[in-house]
């Protein structure tokens, strides 16, 4: 049975993730500050630190892959970078496959640019956020071969205020924002979930980063 470990099992993005994962019939294990209000049945939830050693070394330790579900918000700015940093030199020791959940900032409208969070309209508030996971994509690349790792950014449209439906329909992209024909850019969390335990149970982007929007 595959193992899969989630840093930020319970917010939006991971708790998708891990619910998905479940019904797979995947082990799944989810780091958090808190146990969640209404657990997922058949999660294994394990509260810490994730800014702590022991805890990252703990999340590489028993399983195949790890996902970050972390946004560099709520009093995480600026950490969150440092930490996949961090935790990609603990997963290539111990030969673990590492995931990480991004923006959709970091993505460029067009071949050869702009990104996303140079555009005009994106907002201000986000920009930080936006450019800190876009660093921790640059820095994964830069990442020795032996650590196998995929990235994923979400559609422009995600959130829990755009939440949507599970529709099992979607398309998969590359490093260019996915529009629709009427020109809008969305993922429901069930739908972003699915496509991210189809990449555990059959992997097929090493060391690259992949979008996903209907």
């Amino acid at each position: 049975m595959t193992q899969i470990t989630i840093l930020g099992g319970t917010g939006y993005a991971g708790s998708h993730i891990a619910r998905e994962a479940v019904s797979r019939g995947l082990s799944v294990r989810a780091f958090s500050r808190s146990v969640p209000e209404t657990p997922i049945e058949g999660v294994d939830y394990v509260t810490g630190d994730v800014q702590d050693a022991a805890t990252l070394t703990a999340a590489v330790t028993g399983t195949d892959v790890v996902v970050v579900a972390l946004s560099p918000r709520g009093g995480q700015e600026g950490k969150v970078a440092p930490l996949i940093a961090r935790l990609a030199a603990e997963a290539e020791a111990a030969n673990v496959r590492l995931g990480v959940v991004g923006g959709a900032g970091s993505l460029l409208v067009a071949p050869g640019g702009p990104r996303v969070v140079d555009t005009p309209d994106f907002p201000d508030a986000v920009k930080p956020e936006a450019f800190e996971m876009g660093e921790a994509l640059e820095q994964l690349r830069t990442t020795p071969e032996t650590l196998d790792w995929f990235y994923v950014s979400p559609a422009g449209g995600f959130g829990a205020w755009a939440e949507g439906e599970k529709t099992g329909t979607f398309r998969i992209g590359g490093d260019i924002l996915l529009v629709d024909e009427e020109g809008k850019s969305e993922i429901s969390g069930a739908d972003f979930a699915q496509a991210i335990v189809d990449e555990v149970v059959t992997p097929a982007h090493s060391r690259t980063r992949f979008t996903v929007a209907y």
